[in-house]
Order: C-alpha cells, then structure tokens, then sequence
C-alpha cells in the first residue's frame, strides 16, 4: 500500500511540474517553458532568464532568475511583485524607458541597442503599433528582444505589429509573436505573414487571449471578445492553417487555465 501511494505522489508531483518545451543549440538544449499570456521561462547551461513574469501566472515552480527582460510598463508584462519574487540578488532587469519609474535600477534599452547581461546578449528591437486606435502602443516605449543562447536567436516579439525593425531580423530559430491585438491588429493572417518573412524553425503564438489576461488580473473584467469575431480556438487553427507548407514548427504553448 504504502508503494503504491509514493507512486501514486511522484506521479502527482510530475504531472504538476511546468511543461519546458526543448530546442537544440550548441552546448545543450534549450528549455521552454509557458507560463501565462507573455510570461516564458528560458532555460540555458544552468542559466535562467524570464521574460515579463506576471504573478497571475503560477510562478510557485519558476526557477529564480539570472536575468529577466520587460518589454512594456503595464501590469502584465511589468509586475514588480513577480520580479521581485524571482529575481536572485543583483540580477539584472532590463527594461524599456517607460519602466523606469517602477524599476529604477533595471537597465533600459533603447530600441535598436544592444548589450550583454548575464553573460547574454540582448537586442532591443522596436515594439509599436500601425493601425491607430485605444490601446495605443506607441513607437520608442516598447521592446521586443532577441537574446542569443547556444549559437540560437531567439525573439520575443513584446506587443507589437510586423513592423519594419521585425520584418528586418535575420537568422531567427524561435519566435515569440503576439495574436489577436485590440483593434484588429496581428490577426491570424497578419501574423503568418509575418512569420513567413522571419522563417523562424519554431514559432510561438503568445499575448493571444486578452479576455483571459483581463480576467487574470480582475475577476469582474468583462469580455471584449476577438476583433473581428470567432473564437480564440478558430483564430489559433487559422494562424495554423495558414502556415501549412512552411518549414516552421508551430508550436502550443499552454499560456491560460
């Protein structure tokens, strides 16, 4: 009796383990691992970077920090609470200009600047709307990132649309891209065209669910829906559908309950 409850524990324990995703580089895997909405995990060499931790995320087996990256000021992708709670001492915390106020020793990276924390190289790329309309996201406050592990670059696109400064990024592995944007923006088809231009080996689709973060960050929220209309399930199986025939891997990540 009392084996069978201890395998009926490490089985438990294993199943409520975070999923990490693998992809190779030089030196060893890389490890991928979801957390919620635009909050991902990235494992390297015994190295841990953690890119927009937000507290509505189950952060209770995240592994501390060597470094994290924040691409935007609002409370999903800078969370202060869940940077505090993962960073290890004197880790650093780079950050657009617009998280100064809040992160006062984070390192801000201006958009097209690059740097090395933790021993990580770090391009920051421009991350900002074309189409007008509320949320506004405008150019120079934002950033998306490409960080270089094992020889890989990996994107993580923040908020933003296929603009020029992402249309222009060469030799990406894995992108990180934002779907169904307020106001019509990054739909399904837009995105695919965009990842085409990228030619990324792995592509995920994250920040695609704003229902489910505004419900994640106040209980009362009420549901918007998609621009456009259908089901977040139908605008995931058409990003899918049109990438058919590409060399890309899409790839789920489990980013809401």
């Amino acid at each position: 009796m009392r084996s069978s409850i201890a395998i009926l524990v490490v089985l438990v324990t294993a199943s409520l383990a975070i999923a990490a995703d693998t992809f190779p580089a030089n030196g060893g895997n890389i490890e991928i691992t979801p957390i919620i909405h635009s909050s991902v995990q990235i494992e390297y060499a015994g190295k841990v970077i953690h890119v927009d931790p937000w507290s509505a995320g189950d952060l209770s087996r995240a592994k501390p920090a060597d470094l994290i990256l924040i691409t935007d000021d609002v409370g999903h992708h800078l969370d202060v609470k869940a940077i505090q709670q993962l960073r290890k001492p004197g880790a650093p915390v780079v950050i657009a200009a617009n998280g100064t106020s809040r992160i006062p020793d984070g390192i801000v990276l201006p958009n097209g600047e690059s740097t090395t924390a933790a021993g990580v190289r770090v391009e920051s790329i421009a991350a900002y709307d074309i189409k007008p309309g509320a949320p506004e996201h405008p150019k120079g406050e934002a950033n998306g990132y490409v960080i270089t592990l094992g020889g890989k670059r990996i994107f993580l696109a923040g908020v933003t649309e296929c603009v020029p400064e992402v249309r222009a990024l060469k030799n990406i592995d894995v992108a990180f891209m934002p779907m169904n944007i307020p106001v019509e923006r990054m739909m399904p088809a837009a995105v695919a065209e965009c990842v085409k231009i990228l030619n990324p080996a792995v592509v995920y689709i994250y920040h695609y669910d704003q229902d489910s973060a505004a419900r994640a960050a106040n209980a009362s929220a009420q549901p918007q829906g998609l621009p456009g209309g259908g089901t977040i399930a139908q605008s995931l199986q058409a990003f899918r559908d049109a990438m058919t025939g590409t060399s890309t891997e899409v790839r789920s990540g489990q980013w809401y309950p």
